[in-house]
């Protein structure tokens, strides 16, 4: 008996930064616990783009290899002792889960786990994705019909955001800022409202993240070019500062704005990730005898993914916003340029 043929599909390849190819692969095959997810969209979001730009440790480590981790779609195939799914039902997971028993599991910092690196997830940029059975145990998800593909896929990213959130402790009436209006600074600035912001103050380069800051609830937005953002947060806030302060871009120089920003006794999340090997500075003085609260907040865990689906289901987070565009597979790498050059916000990729 001959060999059965491999079944094919098309996939977005990533070969080295800034080297993108659409080509024809084999289809994944899945093992006990595993799921194989027909995708139904796709997001790009940040770091796709970082990678792109300057590279990721693990996918240089594999490449060539397929790559983005946003998405939603329907059960394709299920491994032996999976419970709870079957084919043809509708499903959100995230890029990674944790183990559940080691150190920080127990101490209730599973986004903290060493596992998220073994278990990672990348390859939705194509028409199926494997979902590792760590993922397929904690956090992979049924969706309703009422939720889009579209919608879902947001799930993983609202829900770090909504980890950023939790740990800015944010209070009736606070004034907060945001620093960086990509996508996930809109999700920062909606959740900061309904947690209960009186005044958003939102900062970007880009004359569009700024116009959509302000649909996604942000009072106040600024053009950095055009002023100096910790003196503008200043006059809005009687000369204090914000009560809390979210720096949603990932560079040094933002990160020191950020604690610049914010007031004595107040807080400031560090959120965008910085490149490996940079430093930032805080006064000393300041920091002590202004008992700053500076926390640096990575990933997620289980509950905020289950939180961040609830949120969507309900509606409380807008998608227009959020994404605003839709292009074919083999256009992954235009929607990437189109984020970099700020003419886009998440763009939903579509099986061809």
């Amino acid at each position: 008996m001959g060999m059965a043929m491999s079944r094919r599909m098309k996939a977005a390849l990533f070969y080295d930064i800034g080297d993108i190819r659409y080509e024809e692969i084999d289809v994944p095959n899945i093992g006990s616990g595993e799921l194989l997810v027909k995708v139904g969209t796709a997001l790009t979001c940040g770091t796709d783009v970082k990678t792109y730009k300057r590279g990721h440790p693990v996918l240089i480590q594999n490449a060539p290899t397929v790559f983005g981790h946003e998405y939603a779609g329907t059960v394709e195939e299920v491994g032996a002792g999976v419970e709870g799914f079957e084919v043809g039902m509708r499903v959100v997971a995230t890029n990674s889960a944790p183990c559940g028993t080691c150190f920080f599991c127990k101490r209730q910092r599973p986004n903290l786990c060493a596992q998220l690196k073994t278990s990672l997830v990348n390859g939705a940029y194509a028409e199926y994705i494997k979902v590792p059975a760590p993922v397929v145990k904690w956090n992979t998800h049924p969706i309703p019909d009422s939720l889009s593909f579209r919608d879902a896929a947001l799930t993983e990213p609202l829900a770090c955001v909504v980890h950023g959130i939790e740990e800015s402790n944010i209070q009736l009436g606070d004034v907060v800022a945001v620093i960086g209006s990509g996508p996930i600074g809109q999700m920062l600035i909606m959740l900061a409202k309904k947690r209960g912001a009186s005044t958003v103050i939102a900062s970007d380069l880009s004359k569009l993240r700024r116009e959509y800051a302000a649909r996604a609830g942000a009072d106040i937005t600024i053009d950095p070019t055009e002023e100096d953002p910790i003196q503008r947060v200043r006059d809005e806030t009687e000369g204090y500062g914000a009560d809390v302060v979210i720096e949603a871009v990932g560079l040094p120089t933002t990160w020191e704005q950020a604690v610049a920003m914010t007031r004595d006794g107040g807080t400031t999340v560090l959120f965008g990730g910085a490149a490996s090997g940079t430093k930032f500075e805080v006064d000393t003085v300041r920091f002590h005898y202004g008992q700053l609260t500076i926390k640096g907040v990575f990933h997620l865990a289980p509950k905020h993914v289950e939180q961040a689906l609830r949120l969507l289901i309900a509606g409380d987070v807008d998608g227009d916003i959020l994404v605003t565009h839709e292009m074919p597979l083999k256009e992954v790498e235009n929607a990437l340029k189109m984020m970099i050059a700020g003419e886009s916000m998440k763009v939903a990729i579509t099986p061809d």
